[in-house]
């Protein structure tokens, strides 16, 4: 015997002492993974987009098994309102552009590549305070079944976060 294939047999041919691939995220760090995996893949996605000067464009993108993903346009000076997402949780990345999220937090600018995370109950209003038309990718998990609003006053106005530069991070690929 002069190797370990020999000696302990072909991996490949007992797939039962594998374990299973998953084939759905099942954790945060999952569903932020997927959603760099999908900014990632431009050619998938950008042919979709649309803008609409009236309101923010979405598309649903892709379901799964207790989750969706939607891809959202947003032109100049448009924005979500304050909103939390239900039972809900969600991955924001921004795929183009840049756009600014607001929240009790602070004020962060969100520029491509970017990425937030945001647990059920999170109070927060996106938009789109640039020059440039921008595109986002959101998912939600479970699927978003609501999205209540709130007033105005729910974000008090803090500063710009401190560390906002530390949110831009590069797309993987």
């Amino acid at each position: 015997m002069n190797s370990d294939v020999e000696i302990a047999g072909d991996p490949l041919a007992v797939p039962h002492l594998l374990p299973p691939v998953p084939s759905h995220p099942s954790t945060v760090a999952g569903f932020a993974g997927l959603a760099r995996t999908i900014a990632a893949d431009r050619a998938a996605w950008a042919p979709l987009v649309r803008y609409d000067a009236t309101t923010r464009w979405y598309h649903r993108l892709r379901t799964g098994p207790g989750y969706e993903v939607w891809l959202l346009s947003w032109v100049p000076g448009q924005g979500s309102g304050p909103h939390d997402h239900g039972p809900s949780s969600g991955v924001l990345t921004v795929l183009d552009g840049e756009l600014t999220e607001r929240s009790t937090r602070g004020t962060r600018a969100l520029g491509a590549g970017a990425q937030r995370v945001f647990a059920p109950g999170y109070v927060h209003e996106v938009v789109n305070d640039a020059l440039e038309p921008a595109v986002s990718l959101h998912v939600y998990f479970p699927g978003l079944t609501e999205m209540p609003m709130h007033p105005p006053h729910a974000l008090a106005c803090t500063p710009a976060h401190p560390d906002a530069s530390a949110l831009r991070t590069p797309f993987l690929g």
